[in-house]
């Protein structure tokens, strides 16, 4: 049984699976390098380095035998960040690869079948987070925001707000996995802080405005709220009690 650890990266999990077919390594186990290997006390272990060269040649594999899609439904399916989610990978490459005929879309195998649950739940955390994200501005002009979505979704949502706010600074920082995305004018770069910002940090930099600009949203969420149409009950399913800390509009008592 064979063991294999890499660094955690996406190309980092292609190389893994160019390696898997360059050695013809039977896999039992898949972990990251900061992941403790104590439950696989037996079997063989395989250390893998991120090659781009590698990534890229599996990369092109997948495109040419099941199209660019499926590759987007198998990041997505990484950064879904689910329990051995490597070794679901890893099999659907390989089913993909060793079949004559185009097969991902056999909804009849079990695993395109999951592949395909779990990109319809990646998808619809990253489409809200495209309205869920609330900016606050910075004494120094910079808009950020917090957010602790169930997904590891800031590489799906990056592009939208590099278009949509392509003449601002701004930050959006993932709390639950410590990493943020900043945008400078000019592209998006990854940031990690030496510590998780909260609420009240992010208050003490806020522009003197920020308060007045928090008043005036919270006033008009209130004035186009009709309370004999309130239904909580849709509402819920639109908007998740999970992502209501991060929403100011929220602090009001919607009753």
């Amino acid at each position: 049984m064979m063991i294999i650890a890499y660094d955690g990266s996406w190309y980092g999990l292609m190389t893994l699976i160019f390696e898997v077919y360059e050695y013809r390594m039977d896999v039992h186990a898949i972990c990251r390098n900061n992941e403790t290997t104590q439950q696989h006390l037996f079997g063989e272990k395989h250390l893998v380095y991120t090659d781009s060269n590698k990534a890229e040649r599996v990369l092109k594999g997948i495109v040419l035998k099941a199209g660019k899609d499926v590759v987007q439904e198998l990041y997505c399916a990484y950064l879904s960040e689910q329990n051995d989610i490597e070794l679901l990978i890893l099999r659907l490459v390989q089913y993909y690869l060793g079949s004559k005929v185009k097969v991902s879309a056999n909804y009849g195998h079990e695993d395109v079948l999951k592949l395909k649950q779990i990109t319809k739940s990646v998808s619809r955390e990253r489409h809200r987070f495209k309205a869920f994200v609330r900016f606050r501005q910075m004494e120094d002009g910079l808009y950020m925001a917090r957010i602790e979505p169930d997904f590891n979704i800031l590489p799906l949502i990056s592009s939208h707000f590099k278009n949509r706010y392509a003449d601002q600074l701004w930050l959006i920082y993932d709390v639950k996995r410590d990493y943020g995305i900043y945008y400078d004018k000019s592209e998006v770069t990854e940031v990690h802080f030496d510590f998780i910002p909260s609420d009240q940090n992010v208050m003490d930099k806020a522009h003197e405005n920020e308060l007045l600009y928090d008043d005036l949203w919270k006033r008009y969420f209130q004035s186009v709220n009709i309370k004999e149409r309130k239904n909580m009950k849709l509402h819920i399913q639109h908007v998740p009690k999970r992502y209501w800390k991060y929403l100011n509009e929220k602090s009001l008592v919607l009753g």
